[in-house]
């Protein structure tokens, strides 16, 4: 076990003086005298000097606008209600097709074995063609178009086209269902559906067109669906309506320059979704300015991306790091994508393609560090991993033990980033610092121009002790609110309501002596017996630990006018939940965290819910196990397994 007492990892002079960050400071300080040396100190500087930050980060981000205007925010002190650079014009699009060379835009790999490579030449004359095919169609700015593809090139290639016209992008993976599928885009009623004929998982073919039959027939307002062939060479669409091939959609159309629409900052380039797992999901529109300035500040002063470098996060379309790494072309980075099972034909997938493309920056989510770990694997005696820099870890808390494994298994040198954001801001709170020492647990600091806080129940800012995750000062990367909700009162509702003025996020979490944080989980999830609440992730940290674990879930049950802990855990084949195993679980959390942390009953099942993005569901569970509805299971990847959690006897005593 590595020390918490010291660092796990510090970079050196050299690295630190090579980074974007400290070039950035020199730029700041010289620009407007300000008193900055460090991150710490940058920080404190982007939230007292909001106004002066921003414009910073748009010159060092090199946006191409047609005006940035005299204005940076309005009303800076309304959230909501800001307005920032409220006179800009520029286009998302043409952001991120400022190259034209040939130098490798993007690097694809697919499970079954599936390569490409698209110089930024290409990439930009395959999106000029198709967008002259949506305009042909009649797109224009506002108009939704959307994808319900895999992680392949076409996806980016749709989306800039789209948002290179002025309109709003959204996707799904294409591991959703029917239904599904119409929770989201039933909502936002798309003119044009970009979709692919099927996709590659686990070593199956899984064939889309039967969904396609259903989910179009629901879409009244769609004029044109276009079919991607991944699958098959010339699959059969003819019964699809409004259907034609990717290749014949654009087949008459030449490469030429590009008109890029310009249009105000907060014009709306994304619709992305909430979980959807209480109802049916948030429809969150996002502007094109404040997602472009937040990307660019995380990509570049926070992961240290340079030009040229190969940017890796594995993602679906469905989950936002796929918007997230999209504009890591606007810091002239390579993106790497993956399509596939990272688990297929077995744990080395991701660790294959890093080694063999000599990927700079690797993100991934914390389960699938985790499930690395379960599965014995030490990339750093099987690959070499020699040009890696940096690991990213989000979706979930990643564990003190799992930033262990990746310093004693994956690379010693490597800066170790940990973010969490979300689906709301399309980007994060909290990150990374290449400058700074990375601790054992701890994500290391908040992000900049973000006045990140804990407060308890009252408002009051708290220090050392946990309470709930908020943001008090208004930024760039706030929605531009809920689509259909025209007065902005279920915006409101979902960030504002508890803390007027002030965004309430609904992590429970606690800043670190280091200036970091750490994680507990979700707080309408924290557990509440005998009234001390208590963290998921304190009780998931000590049980995944437990060789024979391969996951859990924990949840709070009402009990005889209090709150028992009830925790699922999920075993490796073969072993059965006896006794022994029971107590050792027990004294493990009870040794490790505190008596109140040790569950009343421990359950096994052979499987825990997880939304189609990855997460567990605890609120869902909670519900199942009192007999409470639950509103959508469609937004779950294996719905059948709330069935384990249903009237166990166990339960009942």
């Amino acid at each position: 076990m590595i020390s918490s007492a010291r660092p796990l990892w510090r970079p050196s002079p050299e690295r630190v003086a090579a980074t974007n960050l400290v070039r950035f400071i020199a730029d700041v300080r010289q620009r407007f005298d300000a008193p900055v040396s460090d991150y710490a100190s940058l920080h404190r500087w982007s939230i007292e000097r909001p106004k002066e930050f921003w414009r910073a980060i748009w010159a060092f981000g090199g946006v191409r606008a047609e005006t940035q205007g005299d204005v940076v925010v309005r009303d800076f002190h309304k959230m909501p209600g800001a307005t920032w650079f409220p006179d800009a014009k520029l286009n998302f699009a043409e952001n991120l097709l400022r190259r034209r060379d040939h130098a490798p835009a993007l690097v694809f790999r697919g499970e079954n074995g599936t390569a490409r490579t698209l110089t930024h030449a290409e990439l930009y004359d395959s999106v000029s063609r198709l967008a002259q095919a949506f305009a042909r169609d009649g797109i224009e700015p506002g108009d939704r178009v959307v994808g319900f593809l895999p992680n392949i090139p076409e996806a980016m290639i749709a989306m800039l086209a789209a948002t290179s016209l002025g309109a709003v992008w959204s996707s799904c993976s294409p591991d959703f269902g029917i239904r599904g599928v119409m929770d989201r885009f039933g909502q936002i009623e798309p003119k044009i559906l970009i979709a692919a004929d099927g996709y590659f998982y686990g070593g199956k073919t899984i064939d889309l067109l039967e969904r396609l039959r259903g989910i179009v027939a629901e879409l009244p307002e769609l004029k044109r669906l276009v079919i991607v062939p991944f699958v098959a060479e010339r699959p059969r669409i003819a019964d699809l309506r409004g259907s034609v091939l990717w290749a014949d959609y654009s087949a008459l159309f030449a490469a030429a320059d590009i008109p890029f629409r310009r249009l105000p900052f907060n014009h709306p380039i994304y619709i992305l979704y909430s979980s959807g797992t209480t109802g049916v999901p948030k429809c969150i529109v996002h502007g094109a300015g404040g997602t472009l300035l937040k990307h660019i500040k995380e990509h570049r002063l926070l992961i240290d991306v340079k030009p040229g470098e190969r940017l890796f996060y594995f993602t679906t379309c469905g989950w936002m790091m796929w918007n997230w790494l999209i504009t890591g072309l606007a810091s002239e980075a390579t993106l790497m994508l993956f399509e596939g099972s990272p688990f297929h034909p077995d744990g080395n997938a991701l660790f294959d393609f890093v080694a063999e493309e000599k990927i700079h920056y690797f993100g991934t989510s914390a389960k699938f560090i985790d499930s690395c770990a379960k599965a014995g694997l030490a990339p750093m005696r099987t690959h070499d991993l020699a040009a890696l820099r940096t690991i990213m870890s989000t979706g979930s808390p990643l564990r003190a033990e799992s930033f262990d494994y990746v310093y004693e298994n994956i690379k010693r040198d490597v800066a170790l980033t940990s973010m969490s954001g979300g689906t709301d801001i399309i980007g994060c709170f909290v990150g990374g610092d290449p400058t700074g020492p990375v601790w054992r647990g701890e994500i290391q600091a908040p992000t900049l121009g973000m006045k990140v806080e804990v407060f308890d129940e009252n408002g009051k800012a708290l220090a050392g002790e946990k309470g709930e995750l908020v943001c008090s000062q208004s930024f760039p990367s706030m929605p531009v609110g809920f689509w259909n909700d025209r007065d902005g009162s279920r915006y409101r509702a979902a960030y504002f309501e508890t803390y007027p003025n002030v965004w309430r996020h609904g992590d429970w979490v606690e800043i670190t002596e280091h200036g970091g944080m750490i994680i507990y989980g979700r707080s309408d999830a924290v557990l509440n017996p005998g009234g001390v609440r208590i963290g998921t992730s304190e009780i998931y940290r000590q049980v995944e630990q437990i060789d024979e674990v391969l996951e859990a879930i924990v949840i709070g049950q009402d009990w005889n006018g209090d709150v028992r802990i009830v925790l699922f855990v999920k075993l490796r084949p073969g072993v059965a939940l006896d006794e022994a195993l029971i107590l050792r679980i027990k004294k493990k959390i009870r040794d490790n965290a505190t008596p109140r942390h040790v569950p009343t009953r421990i359950l096994a099942v052979p499987d825990i819910p997880r939304t189609i993005s990855g997460k567990i569901v605890e609120l869902t569970v909670r519900n199942v196990v009192h007999g409470l509805p639950v509103k959508n299971v469609d937004a779950l990847a294996n719905p059948e397994a709330l069935a384990h959690f249903n009237n166990r006897p166990e339960l009942a005593q």
